[in-house]
C-alpha cells in the first residue's frame, strides 16, 4: 500500500440515474438508483465505501440521504457551493484519500426539479434568500438570471462580444446533444432560432438559458489500490482547485472574470498540465455565457477572445478543436439543479471511451487523455475545477 498521503486517487464508477422527464420518483430514489448504477460500474462491493458526500436535500445532508442508501461513513462532506458544488466535493474527497482518511468516496445527488414545478410543489424563486450581505440587493429585483445577464452585457461592452457568439454556443450544445440519445432536446438549432427567442433576460432569451430537467448522477472515487478490483480502466485525478469570490455583485471586482480564473490556474498548476494539453472540457452552462467566460478564464483563450473562439465552431464533438459539454450540456442535456456532478460523469466517460456516438477522438483516432471539468455556483460566487487523465 502507497503511504497515506501520497495515494494516488481514481474515479473508478460513474453513472447516472433516469433523467429528463420522470415524475414518478423522489429526489432520494435518484440518488438510490445514481448510486446503484455507479457502483455496479465500478465493480467494487458496497462495503468498501467508508465516505459520502451529497448536499441540497434534506435538513441534515448528507446524514439523510447516507441513511436512505443504508451507510454508515467515517468521512462525510456537505459543502453546498451551488453547481460548483461537486467539483469541491471531488477535491475534497480526492484530499481525503490521499491522506488516508477515506478509501472509498461516493458522490450523490438527485433532483426533480422539472417534475416539482409540473406538480406544483415548488414555484420559481426569486432569489436565494434576503438575510446576511443580500439584503442590499434583493430589494432591487435581482433575479440569478438577471444578474448573468448582467455580467454578458458587460463582456459585450468591454469586448465587443456579440449575441451571434453567445448564441452559437446554444447551437453548438445542441448539435453535439443530437448525438447523445439520452439528452433532453436533439433537434437541430440556428442563431436565429435562439435570437429570435422569447426574451428572458436581456440579452438572454429563451435558448440561451439552460433546460430544467429531473435526474441524478453518482461518481465513485478510491484510492488507488482498489482499482484492480475495478470493472473498467481507472481516470486519475490529476489536479484540482477551489475558489470563493463573492456574493453581492457589488463586491465582484469584474464581471467578466469568473472564479474559474483562480480554481482552473491552482488544477492546471497541480495537475502539472496547460490547457493546450486538454482533449476536452465539461463546463457548467446554465447560459451561454458561463460556456464563453469560463474558457477565457480557464486558458483555452484570452480575455476578450471568448466570443471568436466559441464563434468558430471549436466546441463541437463531430469537428471541434476542443469539444465542449459533450452530452449537450445543460442548455440542451439535461439540467435538475446543481449540474457539477454530471460534468464529471461525462468526462470519465469520455476518457474511458464509453460515450458511444458523442465519443471524442484524438487526431489518429486515438482516446482523449486529459480532460477538464470546471463548475460554477451561484451567480459566477464559487468555482471547482478539476483535471482528469487516462
Amino acid at each position: 500500500m502507497t503511504p497515506a498521503g501520497n495515494r494516488k486517487v481514481a474515479v473508478v464508477g460513474v453513472a447516472l440515474s433516469d433523467c429528463g422527464r420522470v415524475d414518478e420518483a423522489t429526489p432520494y430514489a435518484l440518488h438510490a438508483q445514481a448510486a446503484r448504477r455507479a457502483l455496479a460500474d465500478s465493480g467494487l462491493d458496497r462495503s468498501v465505501i467508508d465516505g459520502f458526500a451529497s448536499a441540497g436535500l434534506g435538513t441534515l445532508a448528507p446524514a439523510e440521504v447516507a441513511e436512505y442508501l443504508g451507510l454508515r461513513p467515517t468521512w462525510v462532506d456537505s459543502t453546498s457551493v451551488g453547481g460548483s458544488t461537486w467539483e469541491v466535493m471531488a477535491a475534497h474527497a480526492a484530499d481525503a484519500i490521499a491522506a488516508g482518511h477515506a478509501n472509498v468516496v461516493l458522490l450523490a445527488y438527485g433532483s426533480t426539479a422539472r417534475a416539482d414545478i409540473r406538480a406544483g410543489r415548488r414555484t420559481g424563486n426569486l432569489s436565494f434568500g434576503a438575510r446576511g450581505p443580500l439584503q442590499f440587493e434583493v430589494p432591487y429585483g435581482h433575479t440569478l438570471i438577471a444578474k448573468y445577464a448582467m455580467a454578458a452585457r458587460r463582456h459585450m461592452h468591454e469586448h465587443g462580444t456579440t449575441l451571434a457568439q453567445l448564441a452559437s454556443v446554444a447551437v453548438q450544445a445542441r448539435q453535439n446533444a443530437a448525438l447523445n440519445p439520452d439528452a433532453m432536446f436533439r433537434e437541430p438549432i440556428t442563431v436565429d432560432d435562439v435570437l429570435s427567442g422569447p426574451m428572458i433576460a436581456d440579452p438572454f432569451t429563451k435558448l440561451h438559458c439552460c433546460l430544467r430537467s429531473d435526474g441524478g448522477a453518482a461518481v465513485l472515487l478510491a484510492a488507488e489500490e482498489y482499482v484492480r478490483d475495478c470493472r473498467a480502466a481507472p481516470v486519475w485525478v490529476l489536479g484540482t482547485g477551489e475558489h470563493v469570490s463573492h456574493t453581492t455583485m457589488s463586491e465582484w471586482p469584474d464581471f467578466t472574470v469568473s472564479p474559474a480564473a483562480v480554481s482552473g490556474r491552482i488544477a492546471f498548476e497541480r495537475a502539472g498540465v496547460r490547457p493546450d494539453d486538454i482533449d476536452l472540457a465539461q463546463i457548467y452552462d446554465a447560459f451561454t455565457y458561463m460556456t464563453l467566460v469560463t474558457l477565457e478564464d480557464l486558458g483555452f483563450c484570452e480575455k476578450g477572445e471568448g466570443g471568436a473562439f466559441v464563434g468558430e465552431g471549436r466546441l463541437r464533438v463531430a469537428g471541434g478543436e476542443l469539444p465542449v459539454n459533450t452530452d449537450g450540456g445543460g442548455l440542451s442535456g439535461q439540467h435538475p439543479g446543481m449540474r457539477g456532478l454530471f460534468l464529471l460523469v461525462e468526462a470519465v466517460r469520455q476518457l474511458r471511451g464509453e460515450a458511444g456516438g458523442r465519443q471524442v477522438r484524438r487526431g489518429g483516432g486515438g482516446l482523449p487523455e486529459l480532460g477538464v471539468v470546471s463548475g460554477t455556483g451561484g451567480w459566477f460566487c464559487s468555482s471547482g475545477t478539476v483535471v482528469l487523465g487516462r
